[in-house]
């Protein structure tokens, strides 16, 4: 069974750049045909798919946040990590790790495997 964990910090000012990282447990993340993403639940809205890595290491984004984040990995730790730059208070959410081996890897309700979550705050 694969597991998730998210882990970073809880509050980050405006202006900075956010960074999480996704430990990832029980499977690998250079596992064939699995894309490996962020997905992120702003207070009182839906899900927001924001960007994947691939089992090659190829990345996609959302291109409302494409000019503002990056995806990367490690494989020897078996993790991945966002960076999301220049945030403001908008970006305050519950950010989420989640795996899927379907091709619609930009539609949160194709995913199997979910971390937590962790709450991100942007305030100063």
């Amino acid at each position: 069974q694969v597991q998730l964990q998210e882990s970073g910090p809880g509050l980050v000012k405006p202006s900075q750049t956010l960074s999480l990282t996704c430990t990832v447990s029980g499977g690998s993340i250079t596992t064939t045909y699995y894309y490996w993403s962020w997905v992120r639940q702003p207070p009182g809205k839906g899900l927001e798919w924001m960007g994947a890595i691939t089992f090659t290491g190829n990345t996609y984004y959302s291109p409302s946040l494409k000019s503002r984040t990056s995806i990367s990995r490690d494989t020897s730790k078996n993790q991945f990590t966002l960076q999301l730059s220049s945030v403001t208070p908008e970006d305050t959410a519950v950010y989420y790790c989640a795996a899927t081996n379907s091709g619609y890897y930009s539609h949160p309700g194709w995913y199997d495997y979910w971390g937590q979550g962790t709450q991100v705050t942007v305030s100063s």
